[in-house]
């Protein structure tokens, strides 16, 4: 056991803090769990690399000291156990600052990375502060002491719950509603008392609560360098930063800048008060994690944690060149998700977010990189996906793939598992192309609708597998979708190279801001024809954060480095689009009125519980879709009520041209209009009760829109 003071001049001053402080024992402490564990006489630290020689462990009073109170050196012998370096630190209470100096091979052809000089943070660290980091000392060689990340040692069982819960709300009633933590309350137009924190999303929640939906989706919360200047806007000069979040640097710890006062350590208790006021308002919280990547980036980046922990185990290495990495994440670095010791990571983390910080579901970024093997191949039984699948701590819990990722894996319908649900990219571009116009897709459409059984039900999954959407944080939101044909993305510096170019979107006949008031009224329209077909749709409904009112990002469907009114819920969007919001509002509530329209099961075609078959399939004239006619643009649809709730008829119209369905006969029953996308507010959307419109025979459908019909 030995303990050293900081290698200079400094040696006083650190020996004067330690003083201070009372004395901290070093002991051997203990393999697991890993990370830093608390308790009432100290704390446990535990560090897994199977290639270091030799482990420090630095001490800091607070974030911000520019010097350790404290160095331990661990013994190999008594404080290492196998491929874990570990140390019980007695009289050590929270609050306390750490982090790591970590040696082993000088061997980049090997695939090693260490460099003693550099400080790092624990991968397990509940709190992660960046107030001194610099980004190129990192990159660069030498000490980096002065300008490090810190980890804070963070008691996460003093908390008062209050009896909450993570709600399990089954999985066919839930409304998804994906959001930007800072960004939905940044703008000052949002009149929050903590604008683009947790804390600002609390002040929210009457809004949300509104709107109807059963969950909010945030995009990554985890800990990132949102300090991170990648360049300058061409157009005003001013900087751009990581503002998306997906680019992690610790897995275990809420982002620093979405708190109040995270320098105190406080990171967990302001996560946990969102979540417990979000779920007293009845909202599932489900978080978009990021395990693909980190924020180390390629051969030329910063080094904080895995590389210098234990870089041929944690990342793809080239096999050829071991100094370096594959790149299947498109962001530098590809995490081996399926090595044990990763594998680990995942799967405490993920327990770690239910367990203790009460987290409803996650939706995985370029899940499909959790499929791949220690070659890189995709695997039939990947370990963390189905140890994801199959632990009891996660039974309840939600999971959501985002099935691709950046090197081509596509497995949207078969991504491994059972319960696995799936960003259905196939939903989204089916619909947008149908509305838009395009002839020929009502066959695709119709499958879409019904809950993609053509990519789903062979493989023995549900319509619950689909996650449905039309706009998500990457590319247009749902307004830009209608008003652009293509992105405008100087804004972002790349030269408009970055973001998609097949958006499958139509501007109405005006690129941009339009002066026809007939071009608006289209478009108003097609955001109605989008936002109904999606709450008509089996399966599991998402939808992006200001879409209900028209949020802009002015044809840029990549801002990833907007920190700023591109990126910004603009809230006085609210009073002005109100009658959008309220066929949103409208729309969400008419699904949850509809058991029909969250069933359990496939279709099958045949009647069920009442004297329609459980779904029938029309064009203009009943019973004749036109599946194998290729100008086809019309769609309509019959689907019985079920649980004694009223049947629906639907007729969807994207042609240019008027055009005239026929309606169904219903023994001892009369069709009334709830829904026609045409019609002035409030005769858009009727209420529940409301519908007066009798429809008999023949329905006369507008030119680009849908109308409903339910049975009474």
């Amino acid at each position: 056991m030995t303990t050293l003071d900081y290698r200079d001049d400094r040696i006083g001053l650190a020996r004067l803090i330690a003083q201070r402080e009372g004395p901290i024992i070093l002991e051997r402490g203990r393999a697991l769990p890993l990370g830093a564990t608390p308790d009432a006489d100290g704390a446990n630290f535990s560090l897994f690399s199977e290639h270091a020689t030799s482990v420090e462990l630095l001490l800091f009073r607070k974030h911000d000291d520019p010097l350790p109170f404290q160095i331990f050196r661990l013994d190999p012998d008594d404080n290492r156990t196998f491929h874990f370096w570990h140390a019980y630190l007695r009289g050590l209470v929270p609050g306390v600052h750490y982090a790591y100096r970590v040696d082993g091979p000088r061997d980049l052809a090997g695939g090693h990375r260490f460099d003693p000089e550099k400080l790092l943070i624990d991968p397990y660290a509940r709190g992660v502060n960046l107030d001194l980091w610099h980004r190129a000392a990192a990159c660069a060689p030498g000490d980096n002491l002065a300008t490090s990340m810190r980890c804070v040692v963070v008691d996460d069982s003093d908390y008062d719950w209050e009896g909450d819960r993570p709600l399990n709300r089954p999985m066919s009633e839930t409304i998804i509603y994906e959001m930007h933590v800072r960004g939905f309350t940044r703008s000052p137009s949002s009149g929050c008392r903590h604008p683009g924190t947790f804390e600002g999303m609390v002040e929210k929640i009457p809004y949300l609560q509104a709107l109807g939906v059963t969950a909010v989706e945030l995009m990554p919360i985890f800990q990132f360098d949102e300090t991170e200047l990648l360049r300058y806007n061409p157009l005003d000069g001013q900087p751009l930063r990581n503002y998306w979040g997906y680019d992690p640097v610790a897995f275990f710890a809420p982002e620093g800048s979405y708190c109040v006062s995270s320098s105190e350590g406080t990171h967990l208790r302001e996560f946990r008060d969102m979540v417990k006021a979000l779920h007293r308002a009845g909202i599932e919280v489900i978080l978009d994690v990021v395990f693909n990547h980190t924020n180390e980036r390629g051969q030329d980046g910063p080094t904080f944690c895995f590389r210098g922990l234990d870089n041929s185990n944690y990342y793809y290495l080239d096999p050829d060149d071991r100094r370096r990495y594959l790149d299947y994440s498109g962001c530098g670095n590809t995490l081996k998700c399926n090595h044990p010791i990763m594998d680990k990571l995942i799967l405490d983390c993920l327990e770690f977010w239910v367990r203790e910080m009460h987290v409803d579901g996650f939706r995985f970024d370029e899940g499909s990189i959790l499929s791949r093997g220690e070659d890189g191949a995709p695997m039939k039984y990947p370990p963390v996906l189905w140890h994801i699948e199959l632990t009891d701590a996660l039974a309840e819990t939600k999971i959501i793939a985002e099935a691709w990722d950046a090197a081509g894996l596509y497995q949207v319908g078969y991504f491994p598992g059972a319960r696995w649900a799936e960003w259905n990219g196939r939903y989204r571009d089916d619909l947008r192309r149908f509305v838009r116009g395009d002839p020929g897709l009502v066959g695709a459409v119709a499958s879409r609708i019904a809950g993609s059984a053509d990519l789903y039900q062979t493989t023995g999954h549900l319509p619950v597998n689909s996650i449905n959407f039309v706009t998500c944080h990457d590319g247009f939101t749902l307004n830009d979708l209608v008003s652009y044909n293509q992105k405008h993305n100087l804004a972002n510096g790349e030269e408009n190279r970055d973001g998609t170019d097949c958006n499958h979107s139509w501007n109405c006949g005006v690129e941009g801001e339009p002066d026809d008031p007939e071009v608006e009224r289209l478009r108003l329209r097609q955001i109605k024809n989008l936002a109904a077909i999606l709450l008509l749709s089996q399966g599991v409904p998402m939808i992006l954060s200001g879409d209900e009112v028209r949020r802009t990002q002015r044809g840029n469907n990549n801002g990833y480095c907007q920190d700023n009114e591109v990126g910004w819920f603009d809230w006085t969007q609210v009073e002005e689009n109100a009658d959008l919001l309220r066929f949103f509002q409208g729309m969400i509530d008419f699904r949850k009125r509809h058991p029909a329209l969250r069933r359990g099961r496939f279709f099958t075609g045949r009647a069920a519980e009442g004297d329609l078959p459980d779904i029938a399939w029309h064009g203009c004239r009943l019973f004749d879709p036109g599946w194998s006619d290729p100008n086809a643009r019309a769609l309509a649809f019959t689907m019985d009520g079920v649980e004694g709730s009223a049947d629906l008829h639907v007729m969807m119209n994207m042609d240019g041209r008027e055009l005239e369905f026929e309606v169904p006969i219903l023994p001892n029953r009369v069709w009334l209009k709830a829904l026609d996308t045409a019609a002035p507010p409030p005769l858009d959307l009727c209420a529940t009760g409301d519908e007066s419109e009798r429809v008999e025979g023949h329905c006369l459908v507008l030119p680009h829109s849908v109308v409903a019909l339910v049975s009474y």
